[in-house]
């Protein structure tokens, strides 16, 4: 209980830091537009799932933090959503409020998910499997949005996504998750260039196409567990033959 305990609390100081200061400081100290910062802490987010991997011995503790961090959170944004300093320091796309509290559930509830399927059910062996996900979707929808808001000229409508999407934004989406997923499998799973490479092969454009069509935010849940879904098969054969 003590081990979980520290790893909560280094899991708060990050996010205290990463999450939450840092942020802001980029937002008080630099003229950077505010979407940029946005994805800074999109990244700051997606980098977490590092401490619950490996600062936790048990998957259930690690399924838990996330849910404590989801309550203090959720209280905290929607006592500061009344103030208006909430505006002044936070980019909520929602003129009410509420959007980043929302953004909160999707984040904390899909870290719970993949960690008790993917480290709880299945065993410690896929545990990397987690980073891989979460990897594809922090820095593949961080590129998509930038790369979009930005450099975005052609642009496509259809009817099941949310709002108008680029050509250059989801292709950036399917290349960065690419490099993602082959860099975590490489470096932090240890996996050889070649399965890396064919991993990243397989779920860069189901990450990509997942993205396009998902709604109101709800690709912080469906990207990694799209990204995990496609890849469990290779996985499974990765660890069958030893490769």
């Amino acid at each position: 209980m003590n081990q979980a305990l520290q790893a909560t609390a280094l899991l708060m100081g990050y996010y205290a830091v990463f999450v939450i200061a840092a942020p802001l400081a980029l937002r008080a100290l630099t003229a950077l537009p505010h979407e940029v910062i946005r994805k800074v802490q999109h990244v700051a987010y997606a980098l977490s799932i590092f401490v619950l991997l490996n600062a936790f011995e048990h998957w259930y503790h690690a399924v838990a933090a996330p849910l404590v961090l989801l309550v203090l959170g959720y209280v905290v944004l929607l006592i500061w959503e009344r103030h208006p300093s909430y505006r002044r320091w936070l980019s909520d796309r929602s003129r009410r409020g509420g959007e980043l509290r929302r953004q909160l559930i999707w984040v904390q509830l899909m870290f719970a998910l993949l960690i008790a399927v993917f480290w709880g059910l299945l065993g410690p062996a896929w545990r990397p499997l987690i980073a891989v996900a979460v990897m594809a979707w922090g820095f593949g929808d961080a590129a998509a949005a930038l790369v979009g808001k930005f450099l975005g000229r052609r642009r496509f409508l259809h009817r099941l996504t949310d709002g108008a999407k680029t050509l250059e934004g989801t292709t950036a989406m399917a290349l960065v998750a690419a490099l993602a997923v082959f860099a975590t499998m490489l470096f932090y799973w240890q996996h050889s260039w070649w399965v890396s490479l064919a991993a990243a092969a397989l779920a860069a454009p189901v990450a990509a196409t997942i993205e396009l069509f998902s709604r109101r935010g709800t690709d912080t849940l469906t990207v990694p567990l799209g990204t995990a879904a496609v890849l469990a098969p290779w996985v499974l054969l990765t660890l069958a033959y030893g490769w």
